[in-house]
C-alpha cells in the first residue's frame, strides 16, 4: 500500500517514536486486585402418521436425533438429490417410543449416539476439509471447506420460510456436529446453533445435544465472565490478533499526532465509546509523553461512555462492549499514569449527553467511536453522530467491521453475521495457534454474540463514509508514520493478516484478503453559507 497523506506537516521520525507500544508494560501489573425453562418441542414440528401413532417424549436432542437420523424404513421414500447447501431431511423413523429410549440410553446398537454423529458427518456437506483434526486450530477459507455456512445459512432460510421439516433436519445435523473445543467450522456450527435456537419461537427450546456431543457447556460471554480473566483475556488478544489492536494503535498515533500538531499546550479531552476496556490507553499515554519539542500535554482527560442499556438493545447485545460486574481498569490506568508523569483523570458517563466538555481554547476534544456504533439501530447511529458533532470535537475516529447488508431479510443478516465470525474464529484459531484455553473461549463466545444481536445491521465503509458526511464531517488522512508504524505492528502477527488503503482515506485491515475492519479520521465540516 502507497503511504498516505498528512493534511499538515509531520515530523516522522520523532512521531514514530513517540507511537511506540512499551506503554503495554502496564499490562505486567498483578491482576490478582480484581475482584474477585424448557419447553417441549412436540407440537411445533409436524410429525409422520407413524409418529403420531407410537408419541415419542422428545425431552433432549439426543431422542430428536435419533429418531430423524435413523435407518430408512423398509419401504423406501422418494428421494432427491440434495445439494451442499441443503442436505436432503430424513424421514421420521416409526419405532415406538421404548424402543427409542433404548438406543438413548445404551453405548451401543445401530442407534447409539456415536452412530448418530457418523450419520451426521456423512450428511454434512461434502468438499474438501480443512484445518485437520478437531482439535486442531482453523479451516481454510475456501467455501467449499466451510460445512458449517451451507448448513447454517439453508436453516436460517428455512425458519425464516417456514419450512420446518428441512429447519427441523438442519438443527439435528448441526447438533450433532457443533463443538465449542472443534476446529473454526465445529466452533462455528455451535455458535451458529445458538444463535439460531434463540430466534425460535419463545414457546420453543431447541435441546442440547447429547453428552458424547457435548464435550465442554457453552463459555459464557464477557458480561458473565470472572474479571480476572476477563482482563487477561483483553491483554491476550492484543498480543496475538491484531483484531482490535490495529485499529487501536492507529486511533493512537493520530491522536498523538494531533496532539503535537496543535497550537499551545492545551489539556487533551478523549472521549472513549468504544470497546478496549482500557487496554488501548497506555499506549497512547507513553507516546504523548514522547511527543518532540515538549508538545505533551498538561493533563488528559479521559471519559468513557456505557453502553445502553434498554430492553430493545441490552448492553450484553453489544458484542465486546459489556464488561463483568466488578471489572474497573481506572487504578491500573491512574497508577500507570503517574509512573510517567502525566497528570490523568478518568470519568464515566452512562451517555453521551452526560459527558462534560470545556471545548474551545481549554482542552482539545478528541472523541473515538470504535465497534459500538455499527451495532446500533440505524436511527440510533444517526443520532448519536449528531450528538458527537454537536460536542464539536476537533478530531473523532471511526473504526467498524466492515460488512455487507444482509439484503433486507433476518436470514441475509444472518448470513452476513456468521460470515464475519467465521473470520474472527478461523484468525483466532490461527492466533492461539489451535490451542484451546478459556481466553480463547470467553473471546470466541463473545464474539458469538454478535450472530444473535437484535439491532444493528453490517454497512461497508462506503456508506460509513456517506453517513459521516451526512452528519457533518469531513474525512482526514492518517499520516505516513502512523500508517507505517501500523504496518510495522501488523508484522507481529499472523502472515494472513494484511492492511491496504480503504476507500477514502480509511485504513482496511483484512484476513487472506477478505474484509474484516476499517479505521477513519473525521473532522466537523467547515459550515457552509
Amino acid at each position: 500500500m502507497k503511504p498516505m497523506g498528512c493534511h499538515e506537516q509531520e515530523r516522522p521520525a520523532e512521531l514514530a517514536a513517540a507511537t511506540s507500544t512499551t506503554g503495554f508494560d502496564w499490562l505486567d501489573d498483578s491482576i490478582s486486585s480484581f475482584l474477585a425453562a424448557d419447553v417441549d418441542i412436540t407440537g411445533w414440528w409436524p410429525a409422520s402418521p407413524a409418529a403420531a401413532a407410537h408419541p415419542q417424549p422428545q425431552d433432549d436432542i439426543g431422542s430428536v436425533v435419533a429418531q430423524t437420523l435413523s435407518p430408512p424404513a423398509p419401504s423406501p421414500l422418494p428421494h432427491a438429490s440434495p445439494s451442499i447447501a441443503s442436505p436432503a431431511a430424513s424421514s421420521p423413523s416409526a419405532e415406538p417410543a421404548s424402543s427409542t429410549k433404548k438406543r438413548k440410553s445404551s453405548g451401543g446398537g445401530h442407534g447409539s449416539s456415536s452412530n448418530q454423529r457418523r450419520r451426521a458427518e456423512h450428511d454434512k456437506p461434502s468438499g474438501k476439509k480443512a484445518g485437520g483434526s478437531k482439535g486442531g486450530g482453523g479451516a481454510g477459507s475456501d467455501r467449499d471447506a466451510r460445512w458449517a455456512e451451507q448448513l447454517l445459512n439453508p436453516c436460517a432460510v428455512a425458519l425464516e420460510s417456514g419450512n420446518l421439516s428441512r429447519a427441523q433436519h438442519l438443527l439435528y445435523v448441526l447438533g450433532e456436529l457443533a463443538s465449542f473445543s472443534g476446529d473454526a467450522n465445529h466452533r462455528l456450527a455451535a455458535h451458529g446453533l445458538r444463535a439460531l435456537a434463540r430466534r425460535l419461537p419463545a414457546s420453543v427450546r431447541v435441546p442440547p445435544p447429547p453428552p458424547s456431543c457435548s464435550e465442554r457447556p457453552a463459555p459464557a460471554a464477557f458480561a458473565a465472565a470472572e474479571p480476572r480473566l476477563f482482563r487477561a483475556s483483553l491483554i491476550r488478544f492484543h498480543e496475538v490478533s491484531p483484531w482490535f489492536a490495529l485499529p487501536n494503535a492507529l486511533a493512537n498515533a493520530a491522536i498523538a499526532h494531533h496532539a503535537a500538531a496543535a497550537p499551545g499546550r492545551r489539556p487533551l479531552h478523549v472521549v472513549d465509546l468504544g470497546v478496549s476496556h482500557g487496554v488501548q490507553w497506555p499506549t497512547l499515554l507513553e507516546s504523548l509523553t514522547r511527543l518532540p519539542g515538549g508538545r505533551a500535554p498538561p493533563s488528559v482527560r479521559l471519559t468513557v461512555v456505557g453502553t445502553a442499556n434498554t430492553p430493545q438493545q441490552p448492553a450484553a447485545a453489544t458484542p465486546f462492549a459489556a464488561a463483568p460486574p466488578g471489572y474497573d481498569f481506572s487504578p491500573h490506568l491512574l497508577r500507570y499514569a503517574k509512573s510517567i508523569n502525566l497528570p490523568l483523570a478518568i470519568s464515566r458517563a452512562s451517555t453521551l449527553d452526560a459527558v462534560v466538555t470545556r471545548g474551545g481554547e481549554d482542552e482539545a476534544l478528541v472523541v473515538c467511536l470504535q465497534f459500538r456504533l455499527g451495532h446500533a439501530g440505524g436511527d440510533e447511529r444517526a443520532g448519536i453522530l449528531s450528538k458527537v458533532r454537536g460536542m464539536k470535537p476537533e478530531l473523532v475516529v471511526l473504526s467498524e467491521l466492515d460488512a455487507g447488508g444482509g439484503g433486507g431479510t433476518a436470514a441475509g443478516e444472518f448470513a452476513a453475521r456468521l460470515e464475519m465470525l467465521w473470520r474472527f474464529l478461523e484468525s483466532t484459531a490461527a492466533a492461539f495457534k489451535g490451542r484451546d484455553g478459556e481466553e480463547r473461549r470467553l473471546l470466541e463466545a463473545e464474539a458469538g454474540t454478535s450472530v444473535t444481536a437484535v439491532e444493528g445491521g453490517g454497512e461497508g465503509r462506503e456508506a460509513w463514509r456517506e453517513r459521516m458526511a451526512a452528519a457533518g464531517f469531513e474525512e482526514a488522512a492518517f499520516g505516513d508514520e502512523a500508517v507505517e508504524s501500523a504496518r510495522s505492528l501488523l508484522r507481529k502477527y499472523d502472515g494472513g493478516w494484511e492492511m491496504a488503503a480503504a476507500g477514502g482515506k480509511a485504513v482496511a485491515l483484512r484476513w487472506k484478503g477478505q474484509p474484516v475492519s476499517f479505521c477513519s479520521l473525521w473532522r466537523p465540516a467547515p459550515c457552509s453559507g
